[in-house]
């Protein structure tokens, strides 16, 4: 019996402990390999020591309870532990046994218990380094008047010990009661339980220490009401600071002197101390915690909310603004005019030659068809930048050109890891420009790439990308596919890079082998003394496993340095939920900062992390800890920095948050007197959109992030919010803001003109049925001077899936009027080509010119007043007499300009 015990128990241990162990073990090395690989070794040592010492910790400390509990409970020798009543019939059993089963139970159950107390322990290894390297921010909360650094830094780890030692106590007296059951202290029959008085003076210790634990649950539950939800605030609330608040600070003493009475009185037989301490603890939670605060809820600060609490308001607005960095944000009034002259539009032709009319998704699908050259490459997603393009500041859209292994011809071993290795260039063109055919302009284009700019790519492998599979071998016998030539054969190469684990001896192929699950990396004859694996070749992966505690932004994008190379940049943020009085919002987050900026080498898989915002105290205490990892962005080559863009996801948490908290006033922010939304377009929200303006009051263009408000449950303008891209003003955040009382225009109000238009709902109509598919493209709304100009591109597609977009009319709305060209140029001439009164005078020798424009702009205008009143004359006849009136109106407006 004893044999058979020990041979089950090895077994067992194989299966549960050996063999995850002997796995652990094989990742680990595979993980110091890439670290090497990346030259971040002392951060996986850090890491890996930290794991390693907070898993023995939380394993030992567990042990050693446990360990504690079962010797007690062993010792223990019952006196009638042979006879059991079952079913009114005294039996009699032969203990040995069962206490040979209770040895081997408790010594496996043991066991898995603390492997997992040791993998729950190495989880926290974050916890515990942020909380032994702690910064002051230096500024207190509110209520507990402690430094905001006790809540980012110590107090997660606080929560984390207090669940350990709940959880910890839990087991114990789980696998004590299973060894006195199993030994006869605990007897069940038919009737009744009896349970030996050791066993209970073992259990009522063990629930004592439970309910002196309660005591520093309960100061922690105190602390906990500063991320209470009210509805009208977050945080602690009227109630909350003047009842509960007491009650928990007397449940935090009272609750340790229960248990201790409860522990005592399992020795003294003192029960009626016992349940006076308990009943005591049980009455003071009841009447502090669930019955007084409802009392002064519903009877004082209901009826008065909003004056007792308006302190509490302000403490709500002024974190949650902390918490998302909105303090930062300037508040301009911008009165807007409708001015506008051809003089205007001129001096902001940068911003007028960088308004994007091709839409992302529009936009894939024609780089799709138009460049992917052969079905197994694959543009995941477009991108926006903005490059200087042959002197000029021009704002673009690009894709890389990735491999597509699920769209291999031929799909096996060799091919997908041997040989289709890496994606090939990018395309690459300005965000307004379109051929005759209404397709895209490209700067950058086919494979190899190649352009008419300045603009070159010379290294255009993408080894690293978004489409990455898990890893490929490099350097083999067999040659890497590069590209494919035009008369139909193909061009191949051989890795360069330095990046990539070298796999030439037969243990790295043996534990690739057993990592991949595969034996062909072990028995392939192509692998040579210089191979190399490229593994973590995904962009997010990559990054996120060398800091993990970073939360990485969802659209890493590709950027061209003067040399030629392709690097991926991405956005990274440190982020909390646990700054007081913060109202949280994604993933529960109520405190982010952009800190670094992260790039990878497309090639070679170069990563570096920049800090892109130093104020920030988590990234001081991230630093603190991993001092090699960071370099400041000051350190970023030249050629990186010009496109450091400011996140669009940042934008959009951001400025969710401020349409409610740009009210600092508590009774305007309780009456939500002048709510904002982000607006609606096709049943969504807007989202932030990159554009090359001048801002109101600047003097020259630049990269922008825009994004306009409307009042709540209103479809009129309230405001705009425009997040600098480039240097010196990056990062600034400007809201300009609309006088209440003039309607400005939001996108939905401009959407429903546009489709109120007869000539242009007309001609949609018209395309629909002619076997195409009408796509509206985004409506924007662009600051020019101090007016505003909303454009829409559209787009004209086959009816079938494969149908390619082509941009066929522009939609430009101003003031009152809306019009539609084939361009931009013409639907801006249309609006602004006679008010160029304010335009410098002609000289005599382009008089000429000038006489003969003015003749032509006059032909055009009589042309556009032909067919107003054709379509006036048709509004009449359907007996649309609204539609009649603004087309006599318009007919009006052309009159007087030829007039003029």
């Amino acid at each position: 019996m004893k044999k058979a015990n020990l041979i089950f128990i090895a077994i067992l241990l194989v299966i549960l402990v050996v063999a995850p162990l002997l796995s652990s073990l094989l990742n680990l090395y595979i993980d110091w390999l890439f670290f090497v690989e990346t030259s971040y070794t002392a951060v996986f040592t850090k890491t890996l020591t930290a794991q390693i010492a907070s898993g023995l910790l939380f394993c030992l400390l567990f042990l050693g309870a446990a360990l504690v509990n079962l010797f007690f409970a062993r010792r223990v020798e019952f006196s009638r532990p042979e006879r059991y009543n079952i079913s009114g019939t005294p039996i009699t059993i032969d203990l040995a046994p069962l206490r040979t089963i209770r040895r081997a139970v408790s010594f496996f159950i043991l066991l898995v218990v603390a492997f997992m107390m040791a993998k729950w322990g190495a989880s926290l290894w974050s916890e515990i380094l942020l909380f032994a390297n702690a910064l002051e921010v230096g500024q207190n909360d509110p209520v507990f008047g402690k430094d905001i650094g006790f809540y980012l830094f110590r107090y997660p780890l606080l929560e984390s010990l207090k669940q350990f030692v709940d959880f910890t106590l839990i087991l114990c007296a789980l696998l004590a009661g299973t060894v006195y059951f199993l030994g006869g202290g605990i007897l069940v029959s038919q009737r009744q339980v009896t349970i030996d008085p050791r066993v209970k003076r073992h259990m009522g210790i063990l629930v004592g220490l439970m309910i002196v634990n309660m005591g520093p649950g309960f100061y922690l539950e105190a602390l906990r009401m500063l991320y209470a939800e009210h509805g009208v605030i977050f945080g602690a609330s009227y109630t909350d600071v003047h009842a509960k608040l007491a009650a928990y600070r007397l449940l935090a003493f009272l609750a340790p002197a229960a248990g201790a009475v409860l522990i005592a009185g399992m020795f003294k037989r003192q029960r009626r101390l016992t349940m006076i301490s308990l009943g005591a603890l049980f009455v003071v939670y009841f009447v502090g915690i669930m019955i007084y605060p409802a009392l002064l809820q519903k009877f004082k600060v209901a009826p008065n909310e909003m004056v007792m609490e308006t302190p509490y308001i302000e403490n709500n607005i002024r974190m949650t603004r902390l918490g998302y960095d909105l303090d930062r944000i300037e508040e301009i009034p911008f009165d807007v005019d409708y001015n506008l002259t051809g003089r205007d539009i001129d001096k902001n032709d940068a911003t007028i030659r960088n308004i994007r009319l091709w839409d992302h998704a529009p936009l894939l699908r024609t780089y799709s068809q138009l460049q992917q050259i052969r079905t197994y490459y694959r543009f995941q997603d477009v991108d926006n930048d903005r490059y200087t393009v042959n002197g000029q500041y021009l704002q673009v859209m690009l894709s890389p050109r990735e491999l597509s292994y699920a769209d291999l011809p031929s799909k096996n071993w060799i091919n997908e890891r041997l040989i289709f290795t890496h994606g090939n260039g990018i395309t690459l063109g300005p965000v307004s420009r379109i051929s005759r055919e209404g397709l895209p302009e490209f700067f950058i284009k086919d494979i190899p790439p190649a352009g008419t700019t300045d603009l070159k790519v010379r290294r255009p492998e993408i080894y690293y990308g978004e489409m990455s599979n898990d890893y490929v071998i490099v350097k083999t016998k067999i040659p890497e596919f590069s590209y494919p030539t035009p008369e139909g054969g193909n061009i191949y190469t051989s890795y360069e890079g330095a990046g990539g684990v070298k796999t030439g001896s037969l243990s790295r192929r043996l534990l690739f082998s057993l990592k991949y699950q595969t034996e062909k990396i072990f028995f392939s004859s192509d692998i040579t003394a210089d191979s190399k694996i490229l593994f973590f070749r995904n962009v997010r992966e990559r990054f996120q496993k060398i800091a993990p505690f970073l939360l990485f932004d969802h659209d890493p994008y590709l950027a061209i340095t003067d040399d030629g190379r392709l690097v991926w940049m991405v956005d990274a943020y440190t982020v909390s939920s646990r700054l007081p009085y913060s109202k949280p919002s994604t993933r529960r987050i109520n405190y982010v900062r952009n800190a670094v900026k992260a790039t990878l080498d497309a090639y070679d898989g170069t990563v570096t992390y920049y800090v892109s915002d130093p104020t920030d105290k988590i990234i001081q205490v991230y630093r603190r800890i991993f001092p090699s990892l960071f370099k400041d962005l000051a350190a970023m080559p030249e050629d990186l920095k010009r496109h450091v863009r400011y996140p669009q996801w940042l934008l959009q948490l951001q400025a969710s948050v401020y349409a409610a908290y740009h009210m600092t006033d508590p009774k305007i922010f309780y009456n939500k007197e002048n709510l904002w939304e982000i607006p609606t377009f096709d049943e969504k929200a807007m989202q932030p959109y990159y554009t090359i303006m001048k801002l109101p009051s600047e003097k020259r263009e630049e990269y922008i992030l825009l994004l306009p408000y409307t009042p709540a449950k209103r479809d009129n303008l309230a405001a705009w919010l425009a997040a600098r891209c480039d240097d010196p003003h990056y990062g600034k955040l400007v809201v300009y803001t609309f006088p209440r009382d003039r309607l400005i225009f939001g996108p939905k109000q401009v959407d429903a003109r546009i489709n109120q238009d007869s000539h242009i709902s007309q001609q949609l109509t018209l395309w629909s049925q002619r076997g195409s598919r009408v796509i509206r493209g985004s409506l924007l709304v662009i600051p020019v001077e101090r007016s505003l100009l909303y454009v829409q591109p559209l787009y004209l597609a086959a009816s079938d899936a494969v149908g390619l977009p082509e941009l066929r009319r522009v939609i430009v709305a101003y003031e009152n009027e809306v019009l539609m060209e084939e361009n931009l140029e013409l639907a801006l001439q249309r609006l602004f080509g006679s008010r160029k009164a304010g335009a410098a005078p002609t000289t005599a020798a382009s008089a000429p010119t000038a006489a003969a424009a003015g003749r032509a702009s006059v032909k055009e205008m009589a042309a556009e007043a032909m067919k107003t009143y054709q379509r006036a004359t048709d509004m009449q006849r359907q007996g649309n007499w609204a539609g009649y009136g603004e087309e006599i109106r318009k007919l009006e407006q052309l009159l007087k300009k030829m007039v003029n």
